[in-house]
């Protein structure tokens, strides 16, 4: 409004920026920025709103984005906001805004202790049966090697980010 006002008082487009400088210090806006706003109020603009540009959403946050959101963390409580972001082409930061913000829930709010699917119980009873019939054959035995205060362990890779739950604010503590 101020340039608009320097416009209209027959201010030149340098004294514009030196009274602008005076009046707002190091809050004014930059040279380049007071020259093209003078120029625009010099050839009759009056408006003071930025143009509409084509092309992307000014937000990413829009309904139908929520809704994808939400219907993904449905789907799958353990997916990442990364996930979320590569599948729907949107920002992290926009998913970490629907998700916190718009969908009022936690990020990470607690873990999940490993449990065992039941096509997981099925792989597994499969598995033992099938080593069960190979210990029949007196051959198998021969090929084990044993040692002395050795211990193997079997570890899940899986780290505690992956086994993070999304929950709401309403959800009851583990």
């Amino acid at each position: 409004m101020a340039i608009k006002f320097c416009v209209k008082a027959g201010k030149s487009a340098v004294e514009t920026v030196e009274l602008i400088n005076k009046a707002y210090g190091s809050a004014a806006m930059s040279r380049a920025i007071v020259y093209q706003w003078y120029a625009r109020f010099r050839d009759g603009r009056e408006d003071v709103k930025d143009d509409a540009r084509i092309g992307r959403p000014s937000t990413p946050r829009t309904d139908k984005n929520v809704e994808s959101v939400h219907r993904l963390l449905t789907e799958d409580s353990r997916i990442t906001l990364q996930m979320i972001a590569d599948r729907l082409n949107i920002g992290k930061e926009t998913v970490r805004w629907i998700v916190t913000e718009d969908l009022g829930r936690k990020i990470c709010a607690r873990n999940v202790p490993h449990a065992s699917t039941t096509e997981q119980k099925q792989e597994r009873i499969v598995y033992w049966q099938d080593l069960l019939l190979m210990g029949q054959d007196e051959c198998f035995w021969e090929n084990i090697i044993t040692g002395d205060k050795t211990w193997c362990f079997a570890y899940d890779l899986a780290t505690k980010r992956l086994s993070a739950e999304w929950v709401g604010q309403n959800s009851p503590k583990p």
